[in-house]
């Protein structure tokens, strides 16, 4: 008869490991300020975050900074999950299939309502299919060249370059139909000048490539390239907002700058997937709202140049409607080509 052998007792080192490995295998996210032990107990109540746009984007960091803070003011660890693609419809598609308990959300932007005018089919209804919880603030866009390619240093000069050369230049867009392709392409709108379109799968490589020379100009939000603008790895031509932002007061507006009607920005936006209850939703909306209001993320936002004013859930499903025909007529003008 074999006796069989004990199974050893963990050591503190192994259940570190086991604790890492639990967390490593939650789909790969991250998750914000979330001791292992907690993890460990609450794994299958952890609020998640899926974002449909990559790391370093502007919501992504907007979403970062307020992690911890919401993490108590939800009263569950928070785990951040970025599932970008096609502008932002594959993480919005997953958003979308959640169960409606309150622990599945989203943080989107503008892109969530140009889908229906740029897409001829989509895999979900961009109103019917969520529950708008409150449209948190908005945040600056500013248009940047890379230094080396573009001499240009304000509105009028890159103009005038431009229209020298209709041919030689391009810019660059996280994907064909996101607002930033649109932001971009009002800018040359307006300016009455031509460039090329380039179209990345998201902000990361659009970015990575702007600053490496393979593409000239590009909109981006402030946040997303705030530190490749103090390296000067990139050149901030104008905010495209129509008020200068305290947090890049030494830029100026393009519209102060000889384009008057050149107004636009980001917006974001926490949702849910449709039939959650309207006190859940309430309750999100609130909780969402004081994490934003926490002194250490009022420093973030105002670092990045957001402007936070939570808004209700009513108010919400309402500026999703209004958007919808907005960017409906935007897209029309544009001339962006249906997908």
């Amino acid at each position: 008869m074999t006796v069989p052998t004990p199974a050893p007792i963990p050591t503190k080192a192994t259940r570190r490991q086991t604790l890492r490995g639990l967390s490593a295998m939650l789909l790969g996210s991250t998750f914000i300020g979330t001791p292992l032990s907690l993890l460990a107990q609450t794994a299958d109540r952890v609020v998640r975050f899926i974002l449909p746009v990559g790391a370093g984007s502007g919501v992504d960091t907007i979403v970062r900074a307020a992690g911890p803070a919401m993490g108590k003011t939800l009263g569950h660890p928070v785990v951040i999950e970025n599932q970008p693609g096609a502008g932002g419809i594959v993480g919005t598609s997953a958003l979308v299939k959640a169960a409606p308990d309150g622990m599945t959300l989203s943080v989107v932007s503008n892109n969530h309502v140009v889908y229906p005018s740029v897409y001829k089919s989509l895999p979900f209804d961009p109103i019917a299919d969520i529950t708008p919880i409150s449209v948190l603030g908005s945040t600056p866009f500013v248009l940047v060249v890379n230094p080396a390619r573009i001499a240009a240093t304000n509105v009028k000069e890159l103009v005038t370059l431009l229209k020298a050369k209709p041919d030689a230049y391009n810019y660059a867009s996280s994907g064909n139909g996101t607002i930033l392709h649109l932001a971009a392409e009002m800018f040359l709108d307006e300016a009455q000048v031509k460039a090329k379109h380039i179209p990345y799968k998201g902000v990361g490589p659009m970015v990575t490539d702007l600053i490496g020379g393979q593409v000239d100009l590009g909109v981006l939000s402030l946040p997303s390239v705030q530190a490749h603008l103090k390296s000067g790895a990139l050149r901030a031509i104008g905010i495209g907002g129509s008020a200068r932002v305290s947090a890049a007061p030494d830029i100026p507006t393009i519209a102060e700058q000889g384009l008057p009607n050149y107004n636009m920005e980001g917006w974001f936006a926490v949702i849910a997937p449709a039939k959650l209850p309207a006190a859940e939703a309430r309750r999100i909306q609130a909780a969402v709202a004081a994490a934003y209001a926490t002194p250490e993320v009022k420093e973030a936002m105002a670092k990045q140049g957001n402007t936070i004013n939570p808004g209700t859930p009513e108010a919400a499903a309402q500026y999703f409607r209004s958007e919808l025909v907005k960017y409906a007529k935007l897209v029309k003008k544009a001339g962006v080509e249906l997908q």
